[in-house]
């Protein structure tokens, strides 16, 4: 059973949701971040989970300086939705996958410190990616329980979340196991988004133009059979019956 503080005692103790610090370190860690960030809140927002990036990760009631800020985190068997700030005691679930941003400078922090402490809180995966590719072999090293301790994952699979991960220059690339289908970034779905909209008017196009040709194969029939009807009015007026005519 979690222990809990009296009301009182914790309503007295403040948790920071920010400590002034960049949100990464440089343009293309925060690139990954915010791409994962979408990407999995887009493909997880039928779920009872949230997805919450940057943000501090409260794991020791009483103690706010027991914290950590993940750069992207999926938690699942909650309310969806963004937090200022996340509380495990309050919340009842731990981190189910963590991705770290890292770097050679953040190597020590991420490798030692991070992985131990997301061990021993029970985050069942742990993704280090590195945009740069600074330390990590092929920029991408995964971690996954088994009991109570992380083996490096091979197969480059996420379980929890039934996903392909794939380093795509600086970014994760991300593809559905069942359907075999990437899930878009944000760039991506709007160059989609323009290509459906122009393949949707080229066939609207295309049946304007087949409503024009049978409107003229119409109005050309039509023009033919008053010409007929006009050449046998002058024969009736010659006295001539036009249906003898072979």
């Amino acid at each position: 059973m979690t222990a809990t503080l009296p009301v009182s005692v914790e309503s007295e103790i403040f948790y920071p949701s920010a400590d002034g610090q960049p949100v990464a370190e440089t343009y293309d860690h925060l690139y990954a971040l915010l791409t994962t960030l979408e990407v999995l809140k887009q493909y997880l927002a039928t779920r009872q989970a949230t997805v919450l990036a940057n943000q501090f990760l409260y794991y020791a009631q009483g103690f706010p300086k027991l914290r950590v800020a993940p750069d992207v985190m999926v938690i699942f068997d909650v309310a969806p939705g963004g937090r200022d700030n996340y509380k495990v005691w309050e919340e009842g679930q731990v981190p189910t996958v963590i991705f770290e941003m890292t770097s050679f400078g953040t190597k020590g922090q991420d490798e030692i410190f991070k992985k131990t402490l997301y061990e021993q809180l029970g985050v069942n995966e742990y993704w280090l990616f590195d945009p740069k590719g600074e330390w990590v072999e092929q920029q991408l090293r995964g971690y996954r329980l088994r009991g109570e301790i992380y083996e490096p994952i091979q197969d480059g699979r996420s379980e929890p979340l039934q996903l392909r991960l794939v380093v795509e220059g600086r970014l994760i690339g991300f593809y559905r196991e069942d359907t075999g289908e990437k899930l878009l970034i944000p760039g991506e779905l709007v160059e989609a988004l323009r290509q459906e909209i122009l393949a949707r008017q080229q066939a609207e196009e295309l049946v304007e133009q087949e409503r024009q040709r049978a409107e003229q194969e119409r109005q050309r029939a039509e023009q033919a059979e008053f010409q007929i009807e006009q050449l046998k009015a002058r024969l009736r007026s010659l006295n001539v019956d036009p249906d003898t005519i072979e």
